[in-house]
């Protein structure tokens, strides 16, 4: 990371850390209170703070600037090609086809087991609401073909969906951790894989079979009903190998890349080459190359057809990527006025664990924001320096689990998320809270416990 630059400054030390205090204070009230575009307000609060802390004037646009463009010239293509891969996914049967699979192999009496690892599984190209969408129809079906509560079917493959979203890549939202990180991005994986599936499996599974002894949902809303009719078992579907291969491709391709020098001579074509292919734009490439062929033209839909999918998919996601922008942006002014400095300062002296420094950061933002993912890349800019500060002492992929499981906690009323999960489910904001906010909190709790321990064996 560049240094940052001098700056003559009004403020210094403590004067700093209380300016950036008020400035995160102000952004929450701005969005979770009156309601103000998160793109906005967090870029009316970066020249906001720059100007208070005595950045030059004519350089704060610029500032912001750069760290916006130096977040997105990754993340963009990242959210894009994965946006395409579970578009492509979705219209294709894929996800239906792993799920009658996987239900068929674990049988009717672990259903919920199965709706987990669907959700894992399909979790890994989409963002949280894209998957869920995508899932609900199957919980509602096999929950009445099974006789299954929804309810311990559904959170399972919330919680699967959500343990992926931060922190597992190639996942966009972990993917942003990874980069800020400057995390090794097949170690992450791993690591991910090791934390996130016993999370999921205690958030998901085994805290749905306790829950649903309390709250009980059913299907009788015509959410419900509109996918119970809309579900026809005779349609046609790709195979289950290849849909799981085409999904998990970037998954391995990032692995191999991981690898590349155990694999091959380093500086040898065959190194470059996994190292090319292993980067994550470079995968997602490849993988959503291939869906247009597997998902696509195998499936008979015409050249028209997967342009229009590969097209309309993309304008969801302009919002999403102006707030991860503008988060990068507030990064950079907090950097350039000197506030990362003195946060690290601050840190190094009250000898606080950067792990548990990441997690309790993004937290913050997370109840106070709602979203997930502007927790994470917010957090991931303020922690990133002190993470570098901290030198060999702190994995930087175990940086990348610790915020992301912050940036899970405590869904509740300003999170979009928490009314998809109660309408859909029909529940009432008591019962959303005493089982999704709950879940999401466990997710977090139980994943940043789970990263401390591995990190006194890593």
């Amino acid at each position: 990371m560049m240094s940052p630059p001098q700056t003559t400054g009004l403020l210094h030390g403590n004067g700093l850390l209380l300016a950036a205090a008020a400035a995160v204070l102000l952004l929450i009230y701005l969005i979770a209170v009156r309601k103000l575009n998160p793109f906005v307000a967090l870029m009316v609060i970066s020249l906001g703070l720059g100007a208070a802390v005595g950045m030059p004037l004519k350089s704060l646009v610029k500032a912001f600037e750069a760290g916006v463009g130096g977040t997105l010239g990754h993340i963009a293509l990242l959210l894009a090609l994965g946006t395409m891969l579970g578009k492509m996914m979705a219209e294709s049967g894929g996800a239906e086809r792993i799920a009658r699979t996987l239900v068929a192999t674990f049988g009717e009496r672990r259903a919920h087991w199965a709706m987990m690892l669907i959700a894992f599984i399909v979790g890994l190209p989409v963002f949280f609401e894209v998957g869920f969408v995508l899932l609900i129809p199957l919980a509602f079906n096999i929950a009445r073909r099974t006789g299954t509560p929804i309810l311990l079917l559904g959170l399972p493959m919330a919680a699967g969906l959500s343990v992926v979203h931060g922190l597992v890549p190639p996942h966009p939202a972990a993917l942003l951790a990874v980069t800020a990180y400057h995390a090794d991005i097949g170690r992450t994986i791993v690591y991910a894989l090791l934390v996130g599936l016993p999370t999921a499996a205690i958030a998901g599974p085994v805290f749905a079979k306790l829950i649903t002894r309390y709250v009980c949902a059913d299907l009788d809303h015509p959410i419900a009903k509109q996918f119970l009719e809309a579900d026809d078992p005779s349609r046609e579907l790709p195979g289950f190998g290849i849909t799981v291969f085409t999904i998990l491709l970037p998954v391995l391709l990032m692995l191999l890349g991981s690898w590349a020098d155990v694999l091959a001579t380093p500086g040898s074509l065959a190194n470059d080459v996994f190292v090319l292919f292993g980067n994550s734009v470079m995968a997602l490439l490849v993988a959503t190359l291939l869906s247009f062929y597997t998902f696509g033209k195998r499936r008979g839909f015409s050249r028209d057809t997967v342009l229009a999918f590969s097209n309309d998919c993309l304008a969801p996601i302009a919002t999403v990527l102006l707030v991860i922008g503008a988060g990068g942006g507030f990064g950079r002014i907090l950097i350039d006025s000197g506030i990362s400095d003195a946060t690290i300062a601050a840190t190094q002296s009250a000898h606080l664990s950067p792990l548990l420094f990441g997690w309790l950061v993004a937290s913050l933002l997370r109840i106070a924001t709602g979203s997930a993912t502007v927790a994470m890349s917010t957090a991931c800019s303020i922690v990133a320096p002190i993470a570098a500060a901290a030198g060999n002492t702190v994995h930087p992929e175990l940086m990348v689990l610790a915020t992301g499981a912050g940036s899970l906690i405590l869904s509740h009323v300003n999170d979009g998320g928490f009314w998809m999960v109660k309408e859909f489910f029909n529940m009432s904001v008591t019962q959303t809270l005493k089982t999704w906010t709950v879940l999401e909190t466990l997710i977090s709790v139980v994943a940043l416990l789970l990263t401390l321990g591995l990190s006194a064996v890593v």
